[in-house]
């Protein structure tokens, strides 16, 4: 039987008088990598924004591991396990990959009162972590993120993910304007993290992307979930796409 790692339960959210949420039902599993669906205003973006601690519910409860949490701000989401990808990576150009991994949580060598970062400690984990996400060309630890590809920047942000051990990564459209061998990596990616034991959402507009990594499909539409159970083994993207736009009703 699946073990629940997340369930939002019930969860609306108001903006002013406008409703983005009514009501959301979402769970995700242990291992479960879930394609989160819908139409442009469909709630995807907003209801992720909840969960990542972006946003405040209006009204709804969030449980992790079967315990409720309060999501007040986006630390909550990480300390509870939670980390979120977005489409720009959340990535500080200027600074090196391995400065990005350890953004904020940094190692230090030596009395912590000198403040002295470990980077060589930093870059021998950068270097193992960017193999195991899939890149398989030597790219120095050392190297600023402005240098590297679409692809290799979403690569960085998995690998943070993976290393900090967080059970559920959110990826929101992290294969918008890449090309077509950077897709396929960070499609890699998502595989990689999910054989580690780790819990994915992965949000994309391209059903086609989707239906290669994801194990479940929940579809939004007007800020309610329309179906949460469609196997990509079970069911053709046409159907899918239906669903979406409200054609199967």
């Amino acid at each position: 039987m699946a073990e629940e790692l997340v369930r939002m339960a019930g969860i609306t959210k108001f903006y002013g008088r406008v409703k983005a949420l009514e009501n959301v039902n979402l769970t995700v599993n242990r291992g479960e990598v879930v394609g989160l669906l819908g139409d442009n205003g469909a709630g995807k973006s907003t209801l992720i924004k909840v969960l990542s601690g972006a946003v405040p519910a209006t009204s709804g409860d969030i449980f992790i591991k079967g315990r409720k949490v309060e999501m007040k701000g986006t630390p909550d989401a990480i300390a509870n396990g939670i980390e979120t990808i977005y489409q720009d990576s959340a990535l500080v150009t200027q600074l090196s990959i391995a400065r990005n991994l350890f953004l904020g949580r940094e190692p230090l060598r030596g009395p912590r009162w000198l403040n002295r970062l470990d980077l060589e400690q930093m870059e021998a984990v950068a270097s193992a972590l960017l193999k195991q996400v899939g890149i398989s060309k030597a790219i120095p630890a050392s190297t600023p993120i402005v240098a590297l590809s679409g692809g290799e920047r979403q690569a960085v942000a998995i690998a943070r993910a993976m290393h900090f051990d967080s059970d559920l990564i959110i990826l929101d459209e992290p294969t918008n304007n890449l090309g077509v061998a950077e897709t396929q990596g960070v499609l890699h990616f998502v595989r990689t993290a999910r054989d580690s034991g780790h819990s994915c959402v992965f949000i994309a507009h391209n059903i086609h992307h989707v239906f290669q990594v994801v194990d479940r499909i929940v579809v939004m539409r007007r800020g309610t979930v329309v179906a949460d159970d469609i196997r990509p083994g079970q069911s053709s993207v046409a159907e899918v796409e239906r669903v979406i736009t409200g054609m199967d009703a």
